[in-house]
């Protein structure tokens, strides 16, 4: 069975290219700060724009945080689809930055802090026009 057309939920915040996917982030070379997404450039005003470099983030990191989402978002924005309730959690990167992300592959009432998730590339819905809209999510590392 052929994929559907997709694309992603935003250009510029993560990549397909190679065997996995990857976070696409921002490192300061003046300063030594990793951020994400790599277009926030105010993260130091000593630092230079042209300072900051693109770099892949690594892709495995711990949740620090989480909660559940019960009920669906108001538009504008557009959850999961079907939707059931999700996890949002914040992962602390080997880099030292956290990230937020839609939580995958676990039931709601086995999401624990401190355990070691990875980033994973998945569906987000369906647009109007039969396109899937791809967004970054982030399962249990396995």
């Amino acid at each position: 069975m052929q994929r559907p057309e997709s694309y992603f939920i935003a250009e510029g915040l993560f990549t397909l290219s190679g065997s996995e996917p990857h976070l696409i982030g921002g490192h300061c070379k003046t300063c030594g700060r990793y951020f994400f997404p790599k277009f926030s450039t105010l993260h130091s005003p000593q630092c230079k724009l042209n300072d900051v470099e693109e770099v892949l983030l690594s892709r495995k990191g711990k949740l620090l945080s989480y909660t559940i989402l019960y009920s669906e978002s108001p538009p504008p924005y557009r959850g999961p689809d079907p939707f059931a309730p999700y996890g949002i959690g914040l992962i602390t990167l080997s880099e030292g930055i956290n990230v937020v992300g839609i939580l995958t592959g676990i039931p709601v009432e086995e999401i624990r802090t401190g355990t070691e998730y990875e980033l994973v590339v998945e569906k987000l819905y369906t647009d109007e026009s039969g396109k899937e809209v791809l967004t970054w999510k982030f399962k249990p590392a396995s």
